[in-house]
């Protein structure tokens, strides 16, 4: 049985610029009252965060709520379109220009997985745009729980049949990701810093590269 390369999808596969299509949302009721726009993004990207730990709801709802809390907070006006734009957006996010070639290499001599915080149905678009096939395409909706949860890394194992020894977990997001793997003793963790961000003695042994063009050279392909 070959060894299972896992990936978080979104921000280390394609390009989640969750920012940028929210900032196109809300910038002229951000100008209009004067908010910051730095302090708006960090602020929804914690309720984001908190979204995932609680109990399990699907991921439509938490964009729809997030983005609701955030304008809330701030003083601006929600309006149902808003969440509906930002997951209309999230559809046409593309991957980053390394990721399809470096797959395909990795994909001659592994299993390839999906380990994302997402649904199903949106997560069809994301697996559309990175063109290789998946030997497994696995979500929070499946596992009913989010990363860092244990129970998103206990049913990727459940669903690849491998242990913490034989699965490769990849993946850009820190806290989603590289802390809560820290658990799973021989489990490997590659982390994907896209963004020069500091890691932490604390949670070693990881291995650190700077995008996926790293991945298949360091994986022997």
């Amino acid at each position: 049985m070959r060894k299972v390369v896992s990936f978080d999808c979104y921000r280390t596969l394609i390009n989640f610029d969750t920012r940028t299509a929210t900032h196109e949302i809300v910038k002229d009721r951000l100008a209009e009252l004067g908010v910051d726009a730095d302090q708006f993004h960090h602020d929804a990207y914690v309720m984001r965060f908190q979204g995932v730990v609680d109990a399990y709801r699907p991921y439509r709802e938490i964009v729809r709520s997030t983005l609701r809390n955030v304008m809330l907070l701030h003083g601006l006006e929600y309006r149902d379109e808003d969440g509906e734009a930002l997951i209309e957006a999230i559809k046409k996010f593309k991957p980053f220009r390394e990721v399809p070639d470096a797959l395909r290499r990795l994909k001659s001599e592994y299993d390839i997985a999906i380990l994302s915080n997402s649904e199903d149905d949106l997560i069809s678009y994301a697996v559309d745009e990175l063109g290789v096939e998946w030997d497994y395409v696995l979500t929070a909706e499946q596992a009913g729980a989010y990363k860092p949860l244990p129970q998103a890394f206990e049913y990727l194992m459940k669903a690849t049949g491998r242990g913490p020894a034989d699965i490769i977990h990849t993946a850009q997001g820190w806290e989603y990701d590289i802390m809560p793997t820290k658990r799973y003793p021989g489990m490997r963790r590659i982390w994907v810093n896209r963004y020069g961000f500091p890691g932490s003695t604390a949670f070693q042994p990881y291995e650190e590269i700077k995008d996926l063009s790293e991945l298949p050279g360091l994986l022997g392909v």
